[in-house]
């Protein structure tokens, strides 16, 4: 009798969405796909590490006009070494739990570079 198989099939629906090791990280259409818990108004902007499933950041901008998003995507960006204008807040931009792409950066690039 043979074993069973590890690999779990989604009904003919194929998603081109790939994750990687790092739990917050995956990737879609050649960008990285990154989920972030943000805190608004710290003392100073820094990524803190991972929590439930989400990168935790930290970022100095009120959030008022936008302005703690485009922190963050400032501070991805860096870290990651892309232009600040390849990062964007795809989902929450009003909320604490977003998510972030990174245009034109892996997921295992994205992962180790903001780890």
């Amino acid at each position: 009798m043979a074993a069973p198989s590890n690999s779990a099939t989604s009904g003919g629906c194929e998603s081109s969405a790939t994750t990687t090791a790092v739990s917050y990280v995956t990737e879609r259409d050649g960008s990285a796909l990154v989920r972030v818990r943000l805190q608004p108004r710290s003392k100073r902007d820094e990524i803190v590490g991972e929590r439930e499933g989400a990168l935790v950041v930290r970022v100095s901008a009120p959030p008022v006009d936008g302005r703690a998003n485009a922190a963050l995507c400032r501070l991805l960006a860096k870290r990651a070494g892309i232009a600040p204008g390849r990062a964007s807040v795809v989902k929450g931009t009003s909320s604490r739990d977003k998510l972030v792409r990174l245009d034109g950066l892996a997921a295992a690039d994205a992962g180790e570079l903001l780890a």
